[in-house]
């Protein structure tokens, strides 16, 4: 018999400062270390929702990393740091 092995997917710590000053700690599965974009999707997801299926189509390709931009000028959200989860 032939067990296919799946890759478990790593748990994910990200820091950030969210809306009101306040550091916050959120954990997210992926299958590799997320950038910071991919961070900031995750982070936008969860905390804002409705924002998060707006089109950025505007800003994509003009600006790197629009998300993080966007979480950072219009919502006072910076991410601090990505690391695995202990």
């Amino acid at each position: 018999m032939g067990f296919i092995e799946e890759a478990l997917m790593q748990t994910w710590t990200i820091t950030f400062v969210d809306d009101h000053g306040v550091q916050s700690v959120e954990q997210f599965n992926c299958d590799h270390k997320p950038s910071l974009e991919d961070a900031a999707h995750m982070i936008r997801g969860k905390l804002l929702p409705v924002a998060a299926v707006l089109d950025l189509n505007d800003l994509e390709g003009r600006k790197d990393e629009p998300t993080v931009k966007i979480l950072k000028e219009q919502n006072s959200i910076q991410i601090l740091s990505i690391s695995p989860a202990p």
